[in-house]
């Protein structure tokens, strides 16, 4: 078992930082929270004073924290991660930033001769108090091998995202779409009761489709990224029909920022004579227009 300083100890973290402790892993932890420190000390742990000592003689040291600003003052500021470090030891930063932050971050460890990946998770907190979350590991093949351990105490699944920098990448593209679709989601729900449906009925037959399942296993493999765009419901169809539903919820004062903004996209592909090809044309338009190589000529 490893010797791990462990800091940030929020909703997401004190769960993780606890399974690491219950599967047998030697923690010092930190955080501003005395109380949280506190919570893990009864559970087994040693509290650190700073960074820097959660650091001292560690294997590991995690990070779970709010934002970027926070991840560089606890790893690079006074009393920092990186002043106690030792060289052979592997930094993983879980929490939540801005790729270009873990990026600037990576590159200045690796200069200064230290070994940084990073690992966010997702599904929820429930899922952290479990030892379920998903893990987007962004590291070199080595590392992910050598944080396993500490994974699987953490995790249920660990997704290699193809090294330093692509995990935190993967989780804001999930986190966005989650996020929007919720946005989406919800429009389509108001809509549903403003006009008098079941919400039983609505749900039953969207989770039967594309709306409720995702494009990205449902219509895309065998359409747009298998290179076919002969239409199976074309563009214009679908532009018309998300007209309808607009327009229906204009009569009935929903409003639906998310579908007119849909629409707008759709009108796009359309303009770009895309309009009888099938309605995942919507997006190679939008790679193309992005200056991304064609996929299908």
């Amino acid at each position: 078992m490893s010797t791990i300083g462990f800091i940030g100890l929020g909703q997401m973290g004190s769960p993780m930082a606890l399974n690491l402790i219950k599967g047998g892993h030697t923690l010092k932890v930190f955080d501003i929270n005395e109380e949280a420190v506190q919570h893990l000390v009864a559970q087994g742990a040693a509290a650190a004073s700073s960074p820097a000592d959660a650091a001292i003689d560690s294997e590991f040291v995690v990070t779970m924290l709010p934002n970027g600003t926070l991840v560089k003052n606890v790893i690079f500021g006074e009393n920092g991660v990186a002043s106690t470090l030792d060289k052979n030891a592997l930094l993983i930063d879980m929490s939540t930033i801005h790729p270009l932050e873990t990026d600037s971050l990576a590159k200045e460890m690796t200069a200064k001769g230290f070994s940084m990946m990073e690992a966010p998770v997702g599904r929820t907190s429930e899922h952290a108090v479990k030892g379920e979350l998903l893990i987007m590991a962004g590291g070199t093949k080595e590392q992910i091998e050598r944080a396993q351990p500490l994974f699987d105490c953490m995790g249920s699944e660990t997704v290699d995202c193809g090294g330093v920098g692509k995990g935190i990448r993967v989780k804001i593209i999930n986190n966005y779409m989650s996020i929007a679709l919720n946005a989406l989601s919800a429009e389509a729900a108001t809509l549903t009761e403003a006009i008098g449906l079941e919400w039983e009925t609505a749900m039953k037959v969207m989770s039967g489709t594309p709306a409720g399942k995702g494009h990205f296993t449902t219509t895309w493999p065998g359409k747009v990224l298998a290179g076919d765009l002969s239409p199976v419901f074309m563009v214009d169809l679908a532009h018309k029909d998300l007209g309808i539903a607009l327009d229906l919820a204009n009569q009935v004062n929903v409003p639906m920022p998310c579908g007119a903004a849909s629409r707008e996209l759709y009108s796009m592909t359309r303009a770009a004579g895309r309009g009888r090809q099938d309605w995942t044309a919507v997006l190679e338009h939008l790679r193309v227009t992005s200056g991304l190589e064609p996929k299908i000529q």
